[in-house]
């Protein structure tokens, strides 16, 4: 927990204990209250508020969509109590900001982080998070305020975020050299996609925009890591799509080629975040760095 979230009531401490731990009893714990006492705090504070915050599930206490937007709340109230008590303090108080900045993989490699690892030079006390992450989950933790910056698709900006459009992914088609020669015809009827997951459409949108699919073959192969993607693509598993800063240096070395004539999907994306009121000049270099 933040050191200095004793500035919010213990309600909200109690609150935010749950939020984290996903359970009554390490929350309870992690603040050294007892979890009757704990369960008293949580709902005293649903009474007053007039909602509820909490859904008990199979996976722990889950928040309501009321309970999302409190948690953000006392995400941004806690780091401002950060930065004031930093301020009135000057010395023997930590002032370091953490920031988390959530996006699927290729994104986060290619240029998310090589865009924001030289903001901590220059802002000493700026530890940034960079959770690369290719589930929906991305939405939630923005919600949440675990996340102050999400790398989206369009489609899933909602109207209490903050965005900006940011350069799109641009996707090119690729497979092992081993099938150098062979026509795209061929591959797309006879060789398997290989995809992250079940939710990830790039390759079928590729497909699709070159009116490409009705040749594919339906059934993918799924793996979640781009270690394990690069092997498969290289040992002729299957063919699929990668961006050209991740495709690139195996074009090089020329273990894969580009299919389709190495035309380029583009995939829009944006940078989403929650506005405040008067942002720190490290939140305003990090909106300026993404681009």
């Amino acid at each position: 927990m933040n050191k200095y979230i004793g500035l919010l009531s213990t309600h909200l401490e109690a609150f935010m204990a749950v939020a984290q731990h996903k359970s009554v009893h390490g929350g309870a714990r992690a603040i050294h209250i007892s979890q009757t006492a704990m369960t008293q705090r949580i709902h005293a504070l649903e009474q007053k508020l007039k909602i509820t915050l909490f859904i008990r599930t199979r996976q722990g206490m889950q928040l309501t969509s009321e309970g999302e937007k409190l948690l953000r709340y006392c995400h941004v109230v806690s780091d401002y109590s950060n930065e004031t008590l930093a301020n009135i303090a000057n010395a023997g108080i930590d002032q370091i900001q953490r920031v988390k900045i959530s996006g699927p993989s290729s994104i986060m490699i290619s240029r998310i982080i090589p865009k924001c690892l030289p903001l901590m030079k220059k802002f000493p006390m700026l530890y940034i998070t960079f959770d690369i992450n290719d589930t929906d989950n991305i939405v939630k933790e923005l919600r949440c305020g675990t996340s102050q910056f999400a790398i989206l698709d369009p489609d899933k900006i909602t109207r209490d975020m903050e965005f900006k459009i940011i350069s799109p992914e641009e996707y090119l088609l690729v497979c092992t050299n081993q099938w150098k020669g062979r026509k795209l015809l061929d591959i797309l009827k006879t060789e398997r996609i290989i995809d992250f997951d079940e939710s990830d459409k790039t390759t079928i949108n590729y497909l699709k925009q070159f009116d490409l699919l009705k040749y594919s073959q339906t059934d993918r192969l799924f793996v979640n890591r781009n270690e394990s993607l690069f092997k498969m693509f290289l040992d002729g598993y299957g063919y699929g799509t990668l961006t050209k800063e991740l495709a690139s240096p195996h074009l090089k070395n020329s273990d894969l080629i580009k299919l389709n004539s190495g035309k380029v999907f583009e995939h829009s994306l944006s940078l989403a975040w929650y506005s405040r009121p008067k942002p720190p000049q490290y939140f305003l270099a990090i909106l300026e760095a993404i681009i």
